[in-house]
């Protein structure tokens, strides 16, 4: 919804003009003339209006489910993407970390709700999927989920979700990701599976990671925490029967990536990560997506749906446009792992 008018006739324009200097677009009374101005905004823009967002400011509420590298970029591609494409003076972000925590992540979006944001912005599964239990018509943009059909329970998936939410996929190959692996690890005879049972999207690539090792008579073996109080054990338990480790693209595991490291590494046990900030912190090598740039989309549709007009719900989800292989130059050196010349060292502070 539109939170002012781009399109109203003069006498209506200089009223709304007074009062929203009067109540500095604070009040209840204002964002109610906001939101019912929203529909001449959008027929202004079908009209073929030549500055949509001369005047405008969008309210954006932005729900990260915690601190992480990689969530953290995303979130700077998706401002970076609308204050370009806005200009600085036409949208606010309302940016809130739920620190992890579910609980956290539903006050967040229900807070976002109450204050009648123009667009949602939805770093993570979790992050998702209390947006789309807070709304079903305010627009939501997720970023940085592996799958939305699993995220958001759909069975007949067509692509777009034909709801209020549509977004960008953190998902990179997973057919290439055990290539991977058996291109490092040709010897390996059994591949344990470590994830969070408690993240969907964990669950699905742990399902087509397997399946994609059972293709290639690989063994393996699954390891699942259902928080992090569960990861020391389960990881000491994994060092003893496998001979390397996939862990997905994992909230859970991003978290506490130096106590598996600090397992996983004196027992000469190599991990192979979903994501380039997993790597970084207990990980030999990767295939790596750009999450600035898959924020940046998620950006970028932001502003097809709330000026150019476009119809979310028939939005197809994103990908990224490419994948990188990287490695952790650190890691590889203590476990005397040598790393084909086509991938890149995992930049370090």
């Amino acid at each position: 919804m539109k939170r002012a008018s781009k399109v109203l006739s003069l006498t209506l324009a200089a009223a709304l003009a007074v009062s929203m200097a009067a109540c500095g677009g604070s009040s209840s009374a204002t964002d109610k003339n906001k939101t019912e101005a929203g529909a001449s905004a959008g027929n202004a823009q079908a009209a073929g209006d030549s500055d949509s967002t001369a005047g405008t400011t969008y309210h954006i509420g932005v729900l990260q489910q915690l601190e992480h590298p990689a969530l953290d970029s995303a979130t700077e591609g998706f401002k970076d993407a609308l204050t370009e494409l806005l200009g600085t003076d036409n949208v606010v972000f309302d940016v809130q970390n739920a620190q992890g925590e579910q609980a956290n992540c539903a006050t967040i979006a229900n807070n976002f709700v109450a204050n009648g944001y123009d667009l949602i912005l939805a770093n993570a599964t979790t992050a998702l999927q209390s947006a789309a239990a807070a709304t079903s018509s305010i627009p939501i943009l997720g970023t940085s989920v592996t799958d939305y059909a699993t995220a958001l329970d759909i069975d007949d998936w067509s692509g777009a979700t034909g709801t209020n939410i549509s977004g960008t996929s953190d998902l990179a190959p997973l057919d290439q990701q055990e290539d991977m692996l058996i291109e490092l690890f040709p010897d390996a005879k059994t591949v344990g599976i470590l994830y969070c049972s408690a993240e969907p999207n964990s669950i699905y690539q742990a399902t087509q990671f397997a399946a994609a090792l059972e293709a290639d008579g690989l063994a393996y073996k699954e390891y699942t925490v259902a928080d992090s109080n569960d990861i020391a054990s389960v990881v000491q338990n994994a060092i003893a029967e496998v001979d390397v480790i996939y862990i997905p693209t994992d909230n859970t595991m991003a978290g506490n990536t130096e106590t598996i490291h600090n397992i996983a590494l004196p027992a000469g046990v190599p991990i192979i990560a979903g994501e380039a900030g997993i790597c970084s912190g207990c990980g030999v090598a990767t295939l790596s997506i750009s999450y600035y740039d898959i924020g940046y989309r998620a950006g970028e549709m932001a502003y097809d749906v709330l000026v150019n007009g476009a119809d979310i719900t028939t939005m197809e989800i994103q990908y990224a446009d490419s994948v990188t292989k990287q490695y952790n130059a650190e890691i590889c050196t203590k476990l005397g792992i040598t790393i084909p010349d086509d991938y890149e060292a995992i930049a370090t502070e």
